[in-house]
């Protein structure tokens, strides 16, 4: 009875002293915790917390081991340009020929220069033609000839990063990106003819849509209702084939990809948008850069603000659009072609002038599309501390997604105390999940915020657990 007494007694002091330890030292129990639960090793979780205003962390864990960021290195791209372009920063894409329109028609090529707008959406590309239009012309007689050789990206393609070409987010810079070369397709059961209806938003004049899906009985999803596609070129016309099953019973259903490249895309929704307003074009397509003297400008069509280009950026996560920033930095600072080499050279000139040591920083194509980006949360986190001590950190902060309302944390933290008081960039990759922004505290007390982790396992809960712990601060 004595020995099972003594047994007893040592199992309650070391269910004692497990209750009393922290599940990771040097974390809060609950993210220690969430860490353990995922199977993540705390090696490979990295954390800073710091008030604003202070000169010390409130918390730093595996503060200095450089990591892959994922997409949190936009902070650092966006920034940077900020600082460096200014906040009223825009670009320019021209419509030039080599004489002007005379009885609305414009006899010769039409050249179409872009330098590097990141956000040329369709509703703005139509503004051009319109600027177009509104210099009397209807006709244009010649070919429209795209010059995208503001950018040089080298031997980029899209698909590189995960060998997913059409996927939209993997779509290379172009000085003249047009709607993210992005197509949504949309796939309708048409049960009175018998077939799968297809459309397109935007269909440039240039894209072809063959139809090969057959519409099937049976309930929709699985395995007998999947949608298929190939690309190939044609005699210079681009041909998307769709083929598979599609059921009676299934509802709409929509993706968007990117098929085409920058330049054909370019001229393909220009065609369309052209024929739709009433104009003619007699030519065809060219891709070639514009000749350096002789030449008239017949519109010119200004981007947004910087400022507001990189809500976008940001709040979004947009790949391409973060490249370009990138790429427009090395071009301004060592001149065109913009190539990334020369904007990671600007990024880090501009770092220099500001005072700003980030150690372990590797940038990469700016976006942290990419396995080689590397930066350390205390890098991450003295750069957001930089960002708001500065002039443009109320801008800067306004980029970010809220939390529970809007961006990429719309669908987080949604209802708690917490909603509306985070400004974060999150970053998402195979074996990669990271955090970084700014917090603002039931206490009124506000704090910069970085965490990474490298390696497999969910870590939103880690996480949200960090967060709502310093929220409490």
């Amino acid at each position: 009875m004595r020995f099972k007494g003594l047994r007893a007694a040592f199992v309650f002091l070391v269910f004692l002293a497990g209750a009393q330890a922290a599940p990771v030292p040097g974390l809060p129990d609950a993210v220690g915790t969430a860490l353990m639960r995922a199977k993540i090793e705390p090696a490979t979780f990295s954390a800073v917390v710091q008030e604003v205003g202070r000169d010390k962390p409130l918390l730093a864990f595996n503060a200095d081991a450089p990591r892959n960021p994922a997409s949190t290195i936009k902070l650092v791209t966006t920034y940077l340009a900020l600082r460096s372009l200014g906040p009223t920063y825009t670009w320019k894409t021209q419509a030039l020929a080599a004489a002007e329109p005379r009885g609305g028609v414009l006899e010769g090529d039409l050249y179409l220069q872009g330098q590097g707008d990141p956000y040329l959406v369709m509703e703005r590309f139509w503004l051009l033609v319109r600027a177009i239009r509104q210099r009397g012309v209807r006709e244009i007689g010649g070919d429209v000839v795209v010059d995208n050789s503001y950018f040089d990206v080298g031997s980029a393609r899209a698909g590189d990063f995960d060998g997913r070409p059409y996927s939209t987010y993997n779509v290379v810079p172009d000085a003249l990106l047009v709607n993210f070369q992005a197509v949504e397709f949309g796939f309708r059961p048409d049960p009175a003819a018998n077939r799968v209806a297809i459309s397109a938003d935007p269909l440039p004049a240039n894209l072809r849509i063959r139809n090969q899906v057959q519409l099937v009985d049976g309930k929709c999803g699985g395995p007998r209702n999947r949608i298929n596609f190939t690309v190939a070129n044609v005699e210079g016309i681009d041909q998307a084939t769709f083929t598979g099953r599609f059921s009676r019973q299934c509802a709409e259903y929509r993706v968007t990809r990117s098929l085409m490249k920058g330049p054909a895309y370019a001229y393909g929704l220009f065609r369309a948008l052209w024929e739709e307003s009433g104009g003619t074009i007699r030519g065809g397509f060219r891709h070639q850069a514009a000749p350096a003297t002789g030449m008239r400008t017949l519109a010119t069509l200004e981007s947004l603000p910087l400022t507001d280009v990189i809500k976008g950026i940001n709040k979004f996560s947009n790949n391409v659009m973060a490249r370009h920033l990138l790429l427009t930095m090395g071009a301004e600072r060592f001149g065109a072609p913009a190539t990334v080499e020369k904007g990671q050279r600007a990024a880090t000139e501009t770092l220099s002038r500001l005072g700003l040591d980030l150690p372990g920083l590797a940038i990469g194509n700016g976006a942290g599309l990419a396995r080689d980006t590397r930066i350390t949360a205390r890098s991450l986190t003295r750069l957001l501390l930089e960002v708001e001590s500065g002039p443009l950190g109320a801008e800067f902060e306004s980029s970010l997604a809220l939390a529970g309302l809007d961006g990429t944390l719309r669908r987080r933290f949604r209802g708690e105390p917490a909603a509306g008081h985070m400004h974060l960039k999150t970053g998402t990759l195979n074996n990669v999940r990271a955090l970084a922004g700014f917090v603002h505290a039931a206490s009124g007390r506000k704090f910069a915020v970085t965490m990474i982790q490298n390696s497999s396992g969910w870590g939103e809960d880690a996480q949200a657990a960090l967060l709502r712990w310093v929220y409490r601060q």
